[in-house]
């Protein structure tokens, strides 16, 4: 029956940011489950205030099977240098964490946030020996075992990035735009650029401009 269709949903954070990690969630629960999810408040995790985004993956991550793999940024870029490609390095957090999940529970289906071809995913599955059934979904927050995970995964995002921020003794922006690169600066300054590894992701552009700023200027 519909109803008793067991669902794990995946999404990641910290894709787009230059500081912090990249983490990636899996979150398993029946269909059953649809409106307790929605009165907990279950949406796109990106479209939660902070505070209210905290509380609810404390209660998701009370009640529900659940996997979050935090991918530092000095093992990140590891990986980015011998990967060099960013979608493959998704798809093996993505399965990562679905295994996980799987490890201990069963599902009758996998739903992954779409960031490229499902066959990265479903290979990476094969190695770990996992056949669940995969999807993937463009806006697969829409799905609400997927907006789970996005919770999951933006909450220990912030977390991490506080402990970062405590790290370098101040507060590190999200996103990359300029105020990233002018906060990237401020750390060089105080801390020098080999730092970076601890806080950054280096294969972006921002990297760059932040320890070569004079190639930067017309």
């Amino acid at each position: 029956m519909a109803g008793e269709r067991r669902v794990v949903g995946v999404d990641e954070s910290g894709k787009g940011d230059f500081f912090g990690p990249l983490v990636i969630a899996a979150f398993l629960s029946s269909d059953a489950d649809l409106e307790k999810l929605a009165a907990l408040g279950v949406r796109d995790g990106k479209l939660i205030a902070n505070k209210r985004l905290l509380a609810i993956d404390e209660a998701l991550r009370r009640e529900y099977p659940h996997q979050v793999l935090v991918i530092e940024p000095e093992t990140y870029n590891r990986r980015y240098a011998d990967i060099r490609n960013l979608n493959k390095l998704l798809a093996d957090g993505h399965a990562s964490v679905i295994d996980g999940v799987l490890q201990t529970n069963e599902a009758d289906l996998a739903i992954s946030d779409k960031f490229g071809k499902a066959e990265l995913i479903e290979r990476e599955l094969g190695r770990r020996r996992q056949h669940v059934e995969l999807s993937q979904l463009v806006r697969g927050e829409q799905i609400p075992q997927v907006a789970a995970a996005s919770i999951l995964a933006r909450a220990e995002f912030l977390r991490q990035m506080n402990k970062l921020s405590d790290l370098c003794g101040m507060e590190l922006p999200r996103g990359a735009a300029a105020q990233v690169d002018a906060a990237g600066r401020l750390v060089v300054d105080k801390h020098g650029p080999e730092f970076l590894l601890k806080l950054a992701k280096t294969h972006f552009k921002n990297y760059h401009r932040v320890v070569n700023p004079t190639l930067f200027k017309s």
